[in-house]
């Protein structure tokens, strides 16, 4: 095997910031669908729901952060 096609492919983050709001949206869908799943759980499920749509909250922050951070370095 040739010792070239080793190599690590170069850092391309042009498209971090689209793939970051990509993801926002994605989880606010998610957060969205738990929901409406809501309706027809039992209270143990719906405290899980509750727990995980609190996880993506936090998530989605972390996100938007980033996609400040990316947006100011591809600015700059």
């Amino acid at each position: 095997m040739d010792k070239n096609n080793n190599k690590p492919k170069p850092d391309d983050r042009s498209d971090n910031v689209e793939k970051l709001q990509h993801m926002v949206h994605d989880t606010i869908e998610n957060m969205r669908e738990a929901e409406d799943r809501m309706e027809w759980a039992t209270n143990h499920e719906k405290e899980k729901i509750e727990a995980k749509n609190k996880r993506r909250e936090e998530a989605i922050e972390g996100f938007r952060e980033e996609i400040e951070d990316e947006y100011e370095d591809q600015n700059h």
